[in-house]
Parts: structure tokens; C-alpha cells; sequence
């Protein structure tokens, strides 16, 4: 099977699916404006050959050169998990007469009000919600919902330009940093703690699912510098409490009829209820697939492509850990400096600790605003989801980053 792959060195994880597909058998043929040799070796080496255009995003031109590329090298399937790229693969399916999402069907996972609307038509819980593209519709979608709101944009990913608004001041203020922004969505703000619930799929059977825990949720995490904050993959899937996550997960991939794939849903639990967030046709970011692998010790970049490319997941899932991953940032601005209590939580934690990345004496640091991954990262994991806490907490108050 040839398999176009969109974009396969950028984001982070691309290069760890792109190498998936090949090692489930499939012929790799990427997509990107990047030179090859700059690809990440992952990437690199996985590729049967390489197409490089010169704007990615000029989607016209993108699927001319794709068709003229097609008379020469057969494509069987186009895959994309980044994003902004969806539309784009889904027309490239189209002009080639491939599998896999149309456009029509694509739409919804990127315009968060069409999502909704095709989610409220199916009964599931939403929250009220409204579409705006310009200020004076973003005060009527405000009146409309009522205090607090969240204002995030149709078409955004990992909460960046999204705000909570709780009053008239506010309100203006957050305008005033959303110009840049062509639409937003105005949301009823949901009070409770937030999950997600993350499937592998084919032939519309989820083969795999993940629920992970946002500690803090991710709105608060970006906007106070002193969080560290964390991601939680949960070892008990089928816990009372996020039972009924997993059970909307469901009904809204059937809802939006989603068949052949990864997909990242967030929800809500309030007050025992669930409500739904958003949901994307991709994986999540933010190393969330490294802790799925961790959770389970399995390796999820290849079951996805298995699943793609044979319609199976054959790796034995067995749930034997709670794995977090924690977000550092330094404080100060300009060059790391020092790095203080590393060595002692490593001794602390032991084999709990499975990843470490960060920064080094010497880099510059990171605009915590405008990346999850901020200054670099801990993973650790254990069995009892208590001590995974614990030991994701102490990360968060004992490892320190300084710049200057």
C-alpha cells in the first residue's frame, strides 16, 4: 500500500507516525515544504520518496502538483494528524478518488460550531454556543449565552486564543487580543474538570481508547506562568467517573460518523454529568501519545497505522499505569541558567521517572504562551493513581528552571 502522508516532520509526533506506516509495510510518499534533509531522521528514513511543494497551504496549487505526481507514483491513501492540513487531505482524496474523509465529512472536526450544531441535532450535551466574526456579534453571542463565557476560535487547536470572559470589562479586553481572529465561537463556560477521550478506529470499530486527565485544564494552565501543568493518562478507563465520557465519546463518533483513524475529544464532568468540549480527527499533542505508550507499554504511532493500512490494532492492551506528563517553565526570561532538583527527584522517584526532556544550560527559553511543551518535560508513571499524583505534583513544586 502507498500511503501519502501529509506533512511528516512537523508537528513533534509526525515523524513516529510516518515511521509507523512503514513499519506496518505500507510505502511511504511524504507531502511538505521542507527540504528532505531536514526531515528528522524518524521521518527521513521512513520515506519511499518525497514531494516537495512550495507552499503547503496554497491548497490549489498543492493538488496539482499531487495529481501530476499521482500519474507517476500510485497513491492508495492520503493521511494527515496535523491539523491545519485537514481540509487539504480531505481535497486531495477527493481530486485522486481515494478513501478515507471527504471534505463534507472533515468540515465538522474543524469548525467547532458545525461540530456542535451536528452534535446538538444528535441529542448530545453541548455547551449553548454561538458563531461570531465580528465584535458586535461577539456581544450578541454574549448575551445570548450569559456570563461567564468562552471565546475560542472556529477553527483553533490547543487552547490558544481562548479566553473565559466573566464580565463587560473583560470582554472588551479580550476583543481587543482577538482581531487577528477571522471567527470565534462564544461558549457557555463549563464549571468541572476536564478529560479527554482519545480513539484509534477503522471501518468505524474503535480498536483503541485512552482517557486522559488535564491538571489543571489547559484554559488555566495557559494563562498563569507559575503552573506546571500536567497530563494524565488513566490507567482505569472504565472508572464510574469518567464512564459517562467514554459513552458520549462514542455516541459523537457515531453522531459526526467517523470511521478510519485517530481522534482527540475533550469533555467535561460536571456535577456528574458529561458535556461535551470538541473533538478533532487527529491525535492529541503535548507528548499525549508518549503516554499512552507508557500507560500500557505498547507502541500507539504503529497500531494507528496498523489500523489504517489493515483495519486492526494486534498489540495487546493491558492498562498497568497512570502516566503524567509534566510541563515545565523557567522562570526568568532569556537563557537557562540553572536547573535545580533534578537530580534528587530522579533519585527520589527512581524507575517511575521514564522521560525526561529538558531545555539545556544554555537555550534559549521558550514563549510559554505560544507552546505546551514550554521549557521541556517529565513523564512519570505508577500503577496507583494517587501516587502518579503525588509524584506529577512534586515534579511541579521540586524541579525548578531559572533564565536569565
Amino acid at each position: 500500500m502507498n500511503v501519502l502522508m501529509f506533512s511528516p516532520g512537523f508537528p513533534a509526533e509526525m515523524p513516529y507516525f510516518t515511521r509507523g506506516l512503514a513499519r506496518v509495510g505500507a510505502r511511504v510518499l511524504g507531502l511538505g515544504d521542507q527540504p528532505v534533509e531536514m526531515l528528522p531522521e524518524a521521518a527521513r528514513e521512513s520515506l519511499s520518496d518525497y514531494l516537495r511543494v512550495r507552499n503547503l497551504f496554497d491548497e490549489g496549487a498543492v493538488v496539482e502538483e499531487v495529481k501530476q505526481w499521482a500519474e507517476r507514483v500510485a497513491i492508495d491513501r492520503v493521511e494527515c494528524l496535523w491539523e491545519p492540513g485537514m481540509i487539504l487531505a480531505a481535497r486531495l482524496r477527493e481530486a485522486l478518488g481515494l478513501p478515507g474523509m471527504t471534505v463534507e465529512e472533515t468540515v465538522p472536526f474543524r469548525d467547532k460550531e458545525r461540530m456542535k450544531q451536528v452534535l446538538d441535532d444528535a441529542g448530545i450535551r453541548t455547551p449553548r454556543h454561538r458563531r461570531a466574526a465580528t465584535a458586535e456579534e461577539v456581544r450578541e453571542g454574549v448575551a445570548s449565552v450569559g456570563f461567564p463565557v468562552c471565546v475560542k476560535p472556529i477553527a483553533g487547536a490547543g487552547s490558544a486564543d481562548t479566553y473565559r470572559v466573566d464580565g463587560e470589562d473583560e470582554l472588551e479586553q479580550v476583543l481587543d487580543r482577538i482581531t487577528h481572529v477571522p471567527e470565534v465561537s462564544v461558549e457557555e463556560f463549563i464549571e468541572g474538570e476536564e478529560y479527554t477521550f482519545d480513539t484509534i478506529c477503522s471501518g468505524g470499530r474503535v480498536h483503541y481508547h485512552n482517557v486522559a486527565w488535564y491538571r489543571p485544564r489547559p484554559l488555566i494552565g495557559r494563562t498563569e506562568e507559575w503552573i506546571s501543568p500536567q497530563t494524565i493518562s488513566l490507567r482505569t478507563v472504565e472508572a464510574p467517573q469518567v464512564a459517562p465520557g467514554v459513552e458520549m465519546g462514542h455516541a459523537v463518533l457515531e453522531a459526526l460518523g467517523f470511521r478510519t483513524g485517530f481522534t482527540h475529544m475533550e469533555w467535561f464532568l460536571k456535577d456528574g454529568e458529561a458535556v461535551f468540549g470538541e473533538i478533532g480527527a487527529r491525535p492529541p499533542g503535548a507528548r499525549s501519545v508518549d503516554i499512552m505508550n507508557y500507560a500500557s507499554d505498547i507502541d500507539v504511532y504503529t497500531g494507528w497505522a496498523e489500523a489504517v493500512c489493515h483495519g486492526r490494532f494486534s498489540q495487546t492492551v493491558e492498562r498497568k499505569y497512570n502516566a503524567a506528563v509534566i510541563f515545565k517553565r523557567a522562570q526568568g526570561e532569556g537563557r537557562i541558567r540553572r536547573i535545580d532538583g533534578l537530580e534528587t527527584l530522579l533519585h527520589e522517584l527512581g524507575d517511575a521517572v521514564v522521560d525526561v526532556d529538558l531545555l539545556p544550560i544554555g537555550a534559549q527559553r521558550r514563549n510559554w504562551r505560544a507552546t505546551l511543551i514550554s521549557d521541556g518535560y517529565l513523564i512519570v508513571r505508577h500503577r496507583d493513581l494517587e501516587s502518579a499524583m503525588a509524584m506529577a505534583d512534586k515534579v511541579g513544586t521540586d524541579l525548578q528552571l531559572y533564565a536569565g
